[in-house]
């Protein structure tokens, strides 16, 4: 395992259930770690533990893993509603909704119940890390650990250093990812980090293009496959991801930065006003079943 010091990493602790939540618990326990799944409701909890299930018997189809594994990894994760559950844990990863208050709030409390020696991480997507780690008494051991959706499946994790984050801090975490069998990147605390910094700017121009009548959905996200190489489309992408993350991350850009060229498109703000927020919703740019 992993040293902290003279301390092995053994227990993590997740705080939030969601998508991104789950998808770390996931990685985390296949990966011989004790797992606590934080959130405020059971119900989410429980949620959460069907939905890694789900995705361990979809490996078990593809002959990646066993009966035995999923059983195995399902054994390491505990689910908890109480916050102070996470006092044992080496490090703590941070996955809630994008939103400042709340995540401060959260590691503010994180902060007063877990041993100094205890690192905080956030998978935020475009929160400055420098300003969440201002809501706790331990800037140096305080980064950001931003996993890729699908967690289990996308091989990055951006590690964003704050301004006061140690190179011990650093180190531990990097070394981390790489036991996770993922590959860490190195990244300094600016809005949007670099995959949306480069990401969400050609999400936004793709629905301004959409909006001004250049082409069809269909058509844009064509373009974007078949001449870029893409995998999947910008919009189809833009629904993926969510369509009010997508807006979330695009303000916080074009406020942390100022630059006119962030501005959100109306079209992405009239959506997510109306409730069309891509899969999780059944409707974005395109419907869902």
């Amino acid at each position: 395992m992993t040293e902290i010091g003279n301390m092995e990493i053994k227990n993590v602790s997740i705080i939030g259930s969601g998508t991104m939540g789950n998808g770390i618990s996931q990685v985390f326990a296949s990966n011989g770690y004790n797992v606590t799944l934080i959130d405020i409701k059971q119900d989410f909890l429980d949620k959460a533990v069907s939905n890694i299930s789900g995705s361990l018997d979809r490996l078990i189809k593809k002959a990646a893993i066993t009966d035995a594994d999923k059983n195995t990894t399902l054994g390491r994760i505990k689910t908890s509603t109480d916050i102070k559950s996470a006092a044992g844990s080496q490090i703590v990863i941070e996955a809630v909704t994008e939103d400042l208050k709340v995540k401060s709030s959260i590691f503010a409390q994180l902060d007063a119940v877990c041993p100094h020696s205890t690192i905080l991480a956030s998978n935020t997507s475009s929160l400055p890390i420098t300003q969440l780690a201002s809501s706790t008494k331990r800037p140096d051991r305080f980064i950001g650990m931003h996993f890729m959706n699908p967690v289990p499946i996308m091989k990055l994790v951006e590690v964003i250093r704050g301004l006061a984050t140690s190179d011990e801090t650093y180190k531990v975490t990097q070394d981390l990812a790489l036991k996770l069998g993922k590959t860490p990147v190195e990244v300094n605390d600016y809005p949007g980090f670099i995959a949306n910094r480069i990401l969400l700017p050609m999400i936004n121009e793709a629905i301004f293009a959409h909006m001004e009548g250049v082409g069809t959905v269909q058509a844009i996200d064509d373009v974007m496959k078949l001449g870029m190489g893409h995998p999947m489309g910008p919009l189809t992408l833009a629904d993926f991801i969510g369509l009010d993350v997508c807006l979330a991350i695009l303000e916080v850009m074009h406020a942390g930065l100022g630059d006119p060229k962030y501005r959100p498109a109306p079209l992405l703000r009239k959506m997510v006003q109306a409730g069309y927020l891509g899969r999780k919703s059944g409707r974005g740019f395109y419907s869902y079943d």
